[in-house]
């Protein structure tokens, strides 16, 4: 069972230090997840309210000191994780974010990518995107292919 105390409306998540992975993870399925190594409780729950997001957390103790619209995650393993966020929180549209930014990617054309990405990626992809933000550039390469098969082992 989960221990939830949010709106399902909101959207927007902000995740502890402990939950880092777990971020990185939503943020690839397309979830807006903030996440911030080194921020103190206090700051992390004035965040989380100020920006409207859902805290995710297995922090107990952070959820009776302060009042923040919470999803408490009961699994210490990501991929259980995943599925208690994603079964709550079902994702309507397949973009993907910045797995360092939070932003959401944009599609770019192959032709702006030659010389920025290796040569033999250039060659056998066709379809790119990229961080507005940090200029990182994506693509669908087996990192990402066993990433799908995870999670559609996963039945997210």
């Amino acid at each position: 069972m989960f221990n939830r105390h949010f709106s399902v409306k909101k959207r927007g998540f902000i995740a502890d230090a402990m939950l880092g992975r777990l971020a990185r993870w939503m943020r690839f399925l397309g979830y807006d997840v903030q996440y911030h190594r080194d921020i103190d409780d206090r700051a992390l729950v004035r965040l989380a309210r100020s920006e409207g997001r859902i805290l995710l957390t297995r922090d107990r103790e952070l959820t009776k000191r302060f009042t923040v619209e919470h999803l408490l995650i009961e699994s210490e393993d990501v991929k259980e994780q995943i599925k208690e966020v994603v079964t709550l929180f079902p994702k309507e549209t397949a973009s993907r974010r910045c797995m360092h930014c939070n932003i959401p990617l944009e599609d770019i054309k192959k032709e702006m990518v030659q010389g920025l990405v290796p040569e033999y990626v250039y060659l056998h992809h066709r379809r790119f995107q990229r961080c507005s933000s940090c200029g990182r550039i994506y693509w669908e390469g087996s990192h990402t292919h066993n990433i799908w098969k995870i999670l559609m082992d996963l039945k997210v």
